[in-house]
């Protein structure tokens, strides 16, 4: 699976990568342990970059807006050539000296209009209306619900585009729109979904794994009967266990990345992450969302020789030209502003869809608004 040997030399470039690692709301920790598999397997069998080993320079977070804000800065003094920002809570904040200091920055995934808007450095792979505006909307349509309530962890990374541009999007289409958002850590969320329940119509979660079992648990809790669409991030091993699976059944899932189920894309995941990781938990999404950020990154610069510098990796990512993402299941990526015109930072046009079984498991994936 790993493919051929073709090994880096030469004098290291270094690619930084910001996660908040362990908090007391989140850990995201295994962004770190994948990014370093994936390093370890690009400089081996991918060449690196520019036929130059990758050098990951690392820094935790911690959900914390200052703490994240200078890991960015100490990223340019580290003198990186990029930084891919995990699924940080306060992405801007680490954004926003990168940009500043012309440091190409790639996310898996961000929902925030300011990053999305930027034309000059910034790269996400992943389109950031399909899985919380399209994907939900097209749903309701097919159903002829007349109304859609979208549970959404309170963090400005969640809620960004969704207030943006989500109320529009459903008055065209004749949908009633409701967002209800919701602390992190909020461990009983029956209220909330009381709520959702009397007010009628389908329900969509966008969280992470803890906030959406609680989501789950909660509607459960009230009886809610309606149709539940989810993002990726809701599902892992955990999910599973704390959410019964009459209640799994049947959800519709919008996802980056094809988990859970046997295809060229996770075997490759599954490969690095037992040939260069120890333990590495591969049922999180977060894990082969990092995967596809560090490894499309090598991918987008494929063509790059010479210098690397923030410069010259920023064209050669402009440039690119299309071909498949890295651990996406068959997603084709392009940066440069060509995938979606309205969000010139987007590299990917659409995403994955699948259903869930009553084990919550993905039945199969197949790719849809491309």
């Amino acid at each position: 699976m790993l493919g051929p040997v073709a090994k880096a030399s030469g004098a290291p470039v270094r690619i930084g990568l910001i996660s908040d690692g362990k908090s007391s709301i989140i850990d995201q920790s295994v962004e770190f342990e994948v990014g370093e598999a994936t390093v370890s397997y690009l400089n081996e069998h991918r060449s690196g970059i520019a036929g130059r080993p990758i050098e990951l320079v690392t820094c935790e977070a911690q959900s914390d807006p200052a703490k994240t804000a200078d890991c960015a800065n100490e990223m340019v003094e580290q003198d990186v050539a990029a930084v891919v920002v995990g699924g940080v809570a306060a992405q801007e904040a680490a954004w926003t000296p990168l940009h500043d200091a012309g440091v190409p920055v790639v996310l898996y995934s961000t929902g925030t209009p300011a990053l999305l808007a930027d034309a000059k450095s910034t790269f996400t792979f992943a389109d950031p209306a399909f899985g919380i505006i399209g994907f939900p909307l097209e749903l309701a349509k097919k159903s002829g619900a007349k109304k859609v309530t979208a549970v959404v962890i309170d963090v400005p990374a969640a809620k960004g585009l969704l207030e943006a541009s989500a109320p529009a999007a459903y008055e065209k289409a004749g949908i009633e729109f409701e967002m209800v958002a919701v602390a992190p850590g909020t461990a009983d969320m029956t209220p909330q979904m009381q709520q959702i329940a009397a007010g009628g119509g389908e329900a969509f979660i966008l969280g992470n794994d803890s906030f959406c079992i609680s989501a789950l648990n909660g509607l459960r809790a009230v009886g809610f009967t309606e149709s539940i669409s989810a993002v990726g991030q809701c599902i892992t091993d955990a999910t599973r266990t704390a959410v019964p699976g009459d209640t799994l059944k049947g959800i519709a899932l919008a996802a980056t990345a094809p988990l859970g189920t046997d295809n060229p894309s996770t075997r490759l995941f599954n490969a690095v992450a037992a040939a260069y990781g120890k333990g590495i938990d591969t049922s999180k999404i977060a894990g082969i969302n990092t995967f596809m950020a560090v490894a499309g990154l090598q991918a987008a610069v494929a063509e790059l020789t010479g210098d690397v510098t923030p410069q010259t990796v920023n064209a050669a990512i402009k440039s690119m030209k299309q071909t498949e993402l890295p651990g996406s299941g068959g997603q084709q990526f392009q940066c440069g502003g060509k995938a979606v015109p309205a969000s010139p930072a987007a590299c990917v046009r659409g995403g994955l869809i699948t259903t869930l079984d009553d084990k919550g498991q993905p039945t199969t994936y197949e790719v849809a608004g491309a």
